[in-house]
């Protein structure tokens, strides 16, 4: 229960300190500050949950989350939020790894400034597929790759590539990560944070 405690605590500094130097302004700190309290949760739900299960081989999962994020780069210019939801199905090829399919819907609200010149909400149907790696107890990395496809504005397909760490147990999922969308000339990138409930199939 110690050496757990002591790992989330290293997971959530290490995070904490990466999503620091991304930190330009007061929207992506209040981000910054959401993110830390998932992780502190995280690691006190660790000393309660030590008996769950990681993810069990040969055994099919589906999970269904709430999304919340701050667009980057260039996006941010234009968008001040990003707000979704998604479904996961999970299969564990073994008893610390497992593959995942994951898409839904996500809403990117266009700032003011930008809908006073025209500009609108950006629509996207992400599609991707991953992989979760525990590292320990309910503590994961996982690796997302895939397309989205923008459903307002210019309707075009952008490359995704989505690196992210993350909490879960039998039920629930908590999860950080940095999503980067490249294509047409035009990149910019998302820290989201995900909620979702799961259950076996």
């Amino acid at each position: 229960m110690a050496k757990n405690r002591q790992l989330a605590k290293y997971l959530f500094v290490a995070v904490y300190h990466n999503l620091k130097c991304i930190t330009k302004n007061t929207t992506m700190k209040t981000m910054t500050k959401l993110v830390a309290a998932a992780f502190t949760a995280a690691a006190i739900f660790i000393g309660t949950n030590v008996n769950a299960q990681t993810t069990p081989k040969s055994v099919w999962r589906l999970g269904v989350g709430l999304e919340g994020g701050i667009p980057t780069g260039n996006a941010h210019d234009y968008f001040g939020a990003q707000i979704g939801g998604t479904a996961r199905l999970q299969y564990g090829i073994s008893d610390n790894l497992a593959l995942t399919l994951t898409s839904g819907y996500y809403n990117f609200f266009a700032k003011n400034d930008y809908k006073n010149v025209g500009g609108d909400d950006l629509g996207m149907v992400p599609v991707k597929a991953g992989i979760k790696a525990f590292v320990s107890q309910n503590i994961y990395l996982g690796a997302e790759v895939g397309a989205g496809f923008e459903t307002s504005l210019g309707k075009s397909t952008k490359l995704i590539a989505s690196p992210g760490i993350g909490w879960a147990n039998q039920s629930w999922d908590v999860g950080v990560r940095y999503e980067n969308y490249s294509g047409q000339s035009n990149n910019y990138g998302l820290v989201g944070l995900r909620l979702a409930y799961g259950f076996g199939l």
